[in-house]
């Protein structure tokens, strides 16, 4: 079985920065791309940044230019760099791991983590 598990969230006041982490466990193979989802209270889950094992990267327009997400393929761990936080960025954060190949099955599979909150407030 594969376990994400992140870590990094908190509180933190406007403009402030947080880095969140997330390590991927078990009998892992290879992971095709790693990103962070955010769901906010009464708000849908959304994409907040991914990365392919090339380096690929993907942004929401709302967090262009202020979040950095990087990988390290090594570890299966994923990081987002979060700048200028904004109360709006208030949300639990969850990681996930897309196109996971793992020892045995063929197929490639999707995993989430349990997520982490965020807080931006003063």
């Amino acid at each position: 079985q594969v376990q994400l598990v992140e870590s990094g969230g908190g509180l933190v006041q406007p403009g402030g920065s947080l880095r969140l982490s997330c390590a991927a466990s078990g009998s892992i193979l290879s992971i095709d791309a790693m990103g962070w989802y955010r769901q906010a209270p009464g708000k849908q889950r959304e994409l907040v940044a991914e990365i392919t094992s090339g380096g690929i990267t993907n942004y929401a327009d709302s967090v262009k230019g202020r979040f950095t997400i990087s990988r390290d393929n090594a570890k299966n761990t994923v990081f987002l760099q979060m700048n200028s936080l904004k109360p709006e960025d208030t949300a639990v954060y969850y990681c996930n791991a897309d196109g996971v190949r793992i020892v045995g099955p063929r197929q490639r599979y999707n995993y989430w983590g349990q997520g982490t909150q965020v807080i931006v407030s003063s």
